[in-house]
C-alpha cells in the first residue's frame, strides 16, 4: 500500500449510530461503556458520531461511555455539522458543533464532517458558509481534520474535491454489495476521491447490517471458504483491504459484535488473491438478491408529513419475500407500524426520496408494500 494520511491508524472504526438499547429505548451506556473499553483495550482509537444521530443521545452517550472515563489523547473522536437536518438557517446550523462540543465534553474534534452531502443538499453548505466556518474552527485548534461525507454521485463528488482540494479526507459509503452499483457507485467515488489525494473513512462496510446476514446463497459461499469466519468479517475485511483507508466503521450494537469485529481486525489481515475471489463469486450471487435495499438510517423519516415508518415497513416486506408467513405479513406490518402513518398515507411529496442516501425509488416501493396492510 501507498503511504497517504492516516495509514497507521487502527483499521475498525467505532462507529455510533447503532449503540445498544435498553427497554426503554434510551441508549444502554453500560453495554456501551464495556465495548468502548475493549475497543481500546484492542488498539482502537477512531470514534464516530454525529449531531443528528439518535436526536443527540449518541453524542451524549459518547461523552459517558468514552470522553468522561478515559484520557483525551488515548482516542480520536469525529462528529459532523448537517446543514440540512436540523437547522433551518445559517445560525444554527453552526450551533451544532457549539451543541456538539458541549453534549461530548471532548473540548476538540480530531475529525470534523460536514455530513451526508447529496444533490439535493450540498449547497445549503455554501448558503450558509459551512466551509468557511469549519476551516476557521480548524484555524482555532478546534477541529484537526475536516472533510465531508458523500451520498451522490461521482460527478459531483469530482467537482466538490476539486473545489475544495484543502480537505483532509472524506467518507464514503463502500462495501462489496454496492462496488459496482449504479445508485450508489462505490468503486467511481473511491477513484475519485484517490484521484485527489484523499484518504477515505468508510461507513456502510456491512451495508445497515444485511451483510452480516446476507441471502443464503452468499452465506454458503463464504461458509464453504471459511466456516469458522463471521459473515460480518468479509465485509468489512474487504474494504479495509483496500489502499487509502483510514479506518472501516462498524455501527456495532451489542458485546458480541464487538467482540467478532475485534477477533480478526486486531491484528489485521488484507484479505489474500484467493480471498478476493471469493468475494466476487459473493457478488455475483448478490444480483440474484432482490430485496430491498434499506440500511434503515431514517433519514427518510425525519420529513415525512405523514410519519410513514419507511424502515421497518421495508424490513417487513424483506422478510416477507424470504419466508412467505402465514397471512401475507400484514401481522408483523400491523406490529412494525404501530402509531406510525402506513405504506398506503403516502402523498408522494418525494422528500423522502431525497434524503435516501441509498437513492431507493421509495414512493413506488411502498406502493409495493400497501398488500401487507390487508
Amino acid at each position: 500500500m501507498s503511504d497517504y494520511f492516516g495509514k497507521d491508524v487502527f483499521k475498525l472504526g467505532f462507529g455510533l449510530m447503532r449503540l445498544p438499547k435498553l427497554e426503554s429505548g434510551a441508549i444502554d451506556v453500560e453495554q456501551t461503556s464495556e465495548m468502548v473499553d475493549r475497543f481500546l483495550a484492542a488498539g482502537g482509537t477512531y470514534f464516530d458520531t454525529a449531531y443528528v444521530y439518535d436526536n443527540g443521545g449518541s453524542e451524549a452517550a459518547t461523552k459517558q461511555a468514552l470522553i468522561d472515563r478515559h484520557p483525551r489523547d488515548s482516542f480520536t473522536l469525529c462528529t459532523k455539522l448537517n446543514a440540512w437536518m436540523g437547522c433551518h438557517d445559517e445560525e444554527s446550523a453552526k450551533q451544532q458543533f457549539y451543541t456538539s462540543l458541549e453534549r461530548t465534553g471532548a473540548g476538540y474534534f480530531d475529525y470534523y464532517l460536514l455530513h451526508a452531502l447529496q444533490r439535493n443538499n450540498y449547497k445549503k453548505y455554501d448558503e450558509y458558509h459551512i466551509w468557511d466556518f469549519v476551516k476557521e474552527l480548524k484555524a482555532k485548534g478546534l477541529v484537526k481534520y475536516y472533510g465531508f461525507s458523500f451520498h451522490a454521485d461521482p460527478e459531483l463528488l469530482d467537482e466538490l474535491l476539486t473545489k475544495h482540494p484543502d480537505v483532509d479526507f472524506i467518507q464514503l459509503q463502500i462495501n462489496y454489495a454496492d462496488w459496482d452499483n449504479p445508485g450508489v457507485a462505490s468503486r467511481e467515488c473511491y477513484e475519485i476521491a484517490r484521484k485527489h489525494g484523499k484518504s477515505i473513512t468508510v461507513m456502510e462496510p456491512v451495508k445497515g447490517g444485511a451483510l452480516a446476514n446476507p441471502p443464503q446463497g452468499v452465506k454458503d459461499i463464504f461458509k464453504a471458504a471459511d466456516p469458522n469466519a463471521s459473515m460480518a468479517s468479509w465485509a468489512i475485511r474487504y474494504v479495509a483491504s483496500m489502499d487509502g483507508i483510514i479506518t472501516v466503521l462498524s455501527g456495532m450494537s451489542n458485546l458480541e459484535q464487538m467482540d467478532d469485529n475485534l477477533s480478526y481486525m486486531r491484528d489485521f489481515k488484507p484479505l489474500s488473491e484467493a480471498e478476493q475471489k471469493v468475494i466476487a463469486t459473493a457478488q455475483d450471487e448478490l444480483k440474484k438478491d432482490n430485496s430491498i435495499k434499506c440500511t434503515a438510517c431514517h433519514y427518510c423519516t425525519e420529513g415525512c408529513p405523514m410519519g410513514i415508518a419507511i424502515p421497518e415497513i421495508f424490513a417487513v416486506y424483506n422478510s416477507e419475500q424470504l419466508k412467505r408467513s402465514w397471512n401475507g405479513g400484514r401481522q408483523a406490518y400491523a406490529i412494525a407500524t404501530q402509531g406510525k402513518g402506513k405504506a398506503s398515507e403516502c402523498v408522494e411529496c418525494g422528500q423522502c426520496e431525497g434524503a435516501c442516501p441509498q437513492h431507493l425509488e421509495i414512493i413506488s416501493l411502498l406502493k409495493k408494500c400497501v398488500s401487507m396492510e390487508g
